[in-house]
């Protein structure tokens, strides 16, 4: 492939899985509580992954460790529950919309702890940006929208990703993208495997109806929608820049959008009108 073109490949592709990753939650959620979802989630990833680089565990200096276990658990493991914790009670769709916060967020602390540059445009942008994830969350409770305290789970989580995106490219970018993912996922898997195994969970498998068809669902998730998406992400991360990589999730809404349209979910007019507005600022944002 014609490396002019890979980043926008990547892009496309990490917005389409990333994109699916909300409806194959609400289908797990189902049947597993959130703790279980996001645990499995986890777990499996670190396990498809392990086989094919647990060498590069070994490999890793002293002095790389702490950013490591930052973009393990701020940007693997913590969002994962704050993801299912919000959709007990958020739809789908706006969970994809309110991840579009992610860019905003990685200009904020990119600006405040790595020097990032911004002009009075790109400080417009981020204004308006926020102003739209404030309508998104909706705490006013304009046409009856949804629990707004919930929707802030999902705005704390694009806070956990944009930190990891600023450490990982300041100072992560002498590793593979498969040595950052798989050093990660090992920080954030051991607690949600000890999890799963003093649980209830593996009963359910046998005892509850549909309970292997929620278990393959977040199967996919893990294997698709973590490990090979987030090996994908940090190269992106690594041959574009922390503002590029993270405008995924730009497209990502729109994909979470299809997926709940056909899932019979409903967005409300203030929701797309916020959805615009944040479109609005990525777009201030990124111009030079």
């Amino acid at each position: 492939m014609n490396q002019k073109y890979l980043p926008s490949v990547l892009l496309i592709a990490l917005a389409c899985i990333w994109g699916s990753s909300f409806i194959l939650m609400k289908r797990g959620l189902e049947v597993f509580s959130y703790e279980e979802v996001a645990a499995l989630r986890l777990s499996l990833a670190f396990l498809a992954l392990a086989p094919f680089g647990i060498s590069h565990l070994l490999k890793i200096p002293r002095k790389s460790a702490f950013a490591m276990a930052v973009v393990g658990i701020v940007g693997n493991g913590i969002p994962a529950f704050l993801f299912t914790k919000a959709q007990t009670q958020v739809d789908s769709s706006l969970a994809g919309a309110l991840n579009a916060l992610t860019p905003l967020f990685t200009v904020v602390i990119g600006f405040i702890f790595f020097q990032m540059r911004l002009k009075l445009l790109n400080n417009i942008g981020v204004l308006i940006g926020l102003i739209g994830a404030v309508l998104l969350v909706n705490p006013f409770g304009i046409e009856g929208g949804s629990n707004w305290t919930y929707s802030l789970y999902i705005v704390v989580a694009t806070i956990c990703y944009a930190t990891s995106v600023n450490v990982i490219k300041h100072f992560l970018q002498g590793y593979s993208a498969l040595q950052v993912t798989l050093t990660g996922l090992f920080f954030a898997a051991p607690l949600p495997i000890i999890y799963l195994i003093g649980t209830g969970m593996p009963s359910k498998l046998v005892t509850v109806d549909g309970a292997w068809m929620a278990f393959m669902y977040i199967s996919i998730l893990a294997v698709v929608g973590t490990a090979l998406s987030v090996v994908m992400f940090n190269q992106l991360i690594k041959i574009t820049s922390p503002i590029f990589a993270s405008s995924v999730t730009y497209l990502i809404p729109i994909v979470a959008l299809v997926w709940g349209m056909l899932d019979g979910e409903e967005l409300k007019l203030i929701e797309f009108l916020a959805m615009g507005q944040v479109l609005t600022g990525f777009y201030l944002v990124n111009k030079k």
